[in-house]
C-alpha cells in the first residue's frame, strides 16, 4: 500500500507541501500547457513533453527492436508536442547496456525509421505533424559503460560502488582515467553521431550531461588534471567543443541539452527498514556538481547557473534540468512511492524530492530567461502532475514540462489532458518502480529484461514481469 501519496485534491498537495516548508503550487487552469512554445527556430504546439529515458529493448547491434518501435508509435499518437527520444550511444563502448540504442552506420536507417514511425503515428492521429518536434539524446555512459567503466575523474565515494562487469568487482583508485586524447576521440564521436542524427531528420539533438554519465561527470571533475579538469572552463571544454563543432558544420541542426544541476552523493540502505543513508564521505566534497562541498543536502548553484548561461551563449535552444544518479541516489532523480529492487527506502518524503527538482529548474530558467527550460520530477504527483505543471509554467518557473516513466503507463497523457481536461486515472503511473525493476533483472538471455509498465500495460509487459519477478525476489515461481 502507498505510504505517502494520499491526496484527494491538488489543494491537499499544496497543504502537505506547506506543512514541510516546501513551495509547490497548483492550478486547475491547464490552458497554459496547451499554448505553443518557441524552441530556437522551431515551435512546439504545446508545452507537454515525453522525457528521454534509457532504453534496454533494442537489438544487440544497437538498432530499435519491436518494443522500441511500439513505444515511439504510442508516443507519436499520444499528443505531446515534444518527443525527446531516448539515450542513444555515440559508440559501442559508450553503451550503458547491451540493448541500448547505438547510432552507427549499421543502425542509422533503423533509428530513422523509428523516428518516422513516431511522426507518422502523430499524423494519423492529428491529421498533421505541424508543431510536433522529435529529437534524439546522444550519450556516452562513461563510468557506467557496460563493456568497461570509463572514468573522467576518480570519485572517492562513487568509485567503490562502480563495478567492472567483466570481473564483478568494484574498481579501485588505480583504475585508469580516460586520457585527454580519449576525450578528444569522444568529441569526434559526438560530432559523427550528430551528423547521422541530422541525416535521419531529427528536429534536435541533445548532448546529454546528466545522471553522472560521462559529460555529467566531467562537470564535477575538479580533481582531474589536464585540459578537461580543474577549472569550470576546462570541465565544460568537451561539451563546448561539441556544440561549437555542430554549430559550425551543421548550422541547421538544433542543439539542446539535459543537464544535472545537482549531483548529491551516493546513498545505501541501512537498518531493518533499509532506509537510505549517505555513504561515508569526507568533507569538503570534491566531485559533486551543484552540491555544497560542506553539506551534500545543500544546493550550490553558482556553477550550474554559469554553465546554463554559457550554453545559452553557445546557442543551445532548450535546457532540460535534472539531478542525481539513478544508480547511487535514485530518490533524488525520481521520487517514488516504492524504491527499485536495487535501491532503498527514501530517506525523505517524496514531495521534498519533487520540490528540489522544481527549485533547480526554476533557478536555471531565471538564469536564462530566453531559453526554454524543461522541468522534471512530476511523475510522483500522479493525478495532480498537470496541476503543478500548469502552475510552474504560468509562474515562469519553466517553459515546458516532461513526464518520463509516467509515459510508459500513459503514453497518451497529453491527448487525455487536451480532450478531457484530466489524466486517465486508469493509466496514471503510481511510481511502483516496476519499470526500473525490469531493467535491473539481469537473468535474461539478452542481458536484462526490456522495460515497460506491467501494471498498466499488462498484455505486453505482464508476461515479462511474471518471468522476471522470481528472479528479482529469489523465490521460485
Amino acid at each position: 500500500m502507498a505510504r505517502y501519496y494520499k491526496y484527494r485534491s491538488p489543494e491537499d498537495v499544496e497543504t502537505d507541501a506547506r506543512s514541510m516548508g516546501l513551495e509547490i503550487s497548483t492550478s486547475e487552469d491547464f490552458s497554459v500547457l496547451l499554448t505553443p512554445c518557441a524552441i530556437g527556430p522551431l515551435s512546439a504546439k504545446n508545452r507537454l513533453l515525453v522525457q528521454p529515458m534509457e532504453g534496454c529493448d533494442g537489438t544487440l547491434a544497437g538498432a530499435p527492436d519491436e518494443l522500441t518501435v511500439r513505444r515511439y508509435e504510442r508516443f507519436g499518437d499520444g499528443g505531446a508536442a515534444v518527443v525527446w527520444a531516448e539515450a542513444t550511444a555515440i559508440a559501442e563502448d559508450g553503451r550503458m547496456n547491451p540493448r541500448q540504442l547505438w547510432l552507427a552506420d549499421h543502425t542509422q536507417r533503423a533509428i530513422g525509421e523509428m523516428i518516422e514511425t513516431c511522426r507518422r503515428s502523430h499524423r494519423q492521429a492529428n491529421g498533421t505533424e505541424q508543431g510536433l518536434l522529435v529529437g534524439l539524446q546522444l550519450t556516452h555512459s562513461g563510468r557506467y559503460s557496460h563493456l568497461r567503466p570509463q572514468l573522467a575523474v576518480h570519485d572517492p565515494v562513487l568509485d567503490p560502488l562502480t563495478v567492472d562487469r567483466s570481473t564483478g568487482k568494484p574498481i579501485g583508485d588505480d583504475w585508469p582515467l580516460l586520457t585527454d586524447d580519449d576525450l578528444q576521440r569522444i568529441e569526434d564521436q559526438y560530432l559523427e553521431a550528430a551528423r547521422r542524427a541530422a541525416a535521419i531528420g531529427v528536429d534536435f539533438v541533445d548532448i546529454k550531461q546528466c545522471h553522472r554519465y560521462l559529460l555529467s561527470e566531467l562537470l564535477a571533475a575538479r580533481t582531474r588534471p589536464g585540459r578537461y579538469g580543474g577549472s569550470l572552463e576546462n570541465r565544460t571544454r568537451l561539451v563546448r567543443n561539441v556544440i561549437g563543432r555542430i554549430r559550425d558544420e551543421l548550422p541547421d541542426l538544433v542543439v539542446v541539452t539535459r543537464m544535472n544541476a545537482y549531483d548529491g552523493i551516493p546513498y545505501r540502505g541501512e537498518g531493518d527498514d533499509f532506509v537510505g543513508a549517505p555513504c561515508p564521505h569526507r568533507l569538503p566534497l570534491q566531485t559533486a556538481f551543484g552540491t555544497d562541498p560542506d553539506d551534500h543536502l545543500v544546493l550550490a548553484l553558482d556553477e550550474p547557473l554559469e554553465v546554463a548561461r554559457t550554453l545559452a551563449e553557445l546557442g543551445v535552444a532548450m535546457i532540460n534540468v535534472s539531478a542525481g544518479n539513478p544508480y547511487s541516489n535514485p530518490h533524488v532523480v525520481r521520487p517514488a512511492e516504492f524504491p527499485p529492487i536495487d535501491g532503498y527506502h527514501a530517506p525523505e518524503h517524496p514531495l521534498v524530492g519533487v520540490d528540489r527538482q522544481f527549485r533547480l529548474a526554476r533557478a536555471i530558467q531565471q538564469a536564462v530567461p530566453d531559453v526554454p527550460v524543461v522541468g522534471s520530477g512530476y511523475s510522483w504527483l500522479q493525478d495532480y502532475a498537470p496541476h503543478a505543471a500548469a502552475a510552474n509554467v504560468a509562474g515562469g518557473s519553466v517553459a515546458l514540462v516532461g513526464l518520463g516513466r509516467g509515459t510508459l503507463s500513459h503514453p497518451d497523457f497529453a491527448r487525455s489532458l487536451t480532450e478531457t481536461g484530466q489524466l486517465n486515472r486508469k493509466q496514471v503511473c503510481r511510481t511502483f518502480s516496476y519499470c526500473t525493476n525490469l531493467m535491473r533483472t539481469k537473468d535474461h538471455p539478452l542481458g536484462q529484461f526490456p522495460t515497460g509498465c506491467p501494471p498498466f500495460d499488462k498484455e505486453t509487459y505482464g508476461p515479462l514481469w511474471k518471468e522476471a519477478e522470481p528472479k528479482l525476489t529469489g523465490k521460485a515461481e
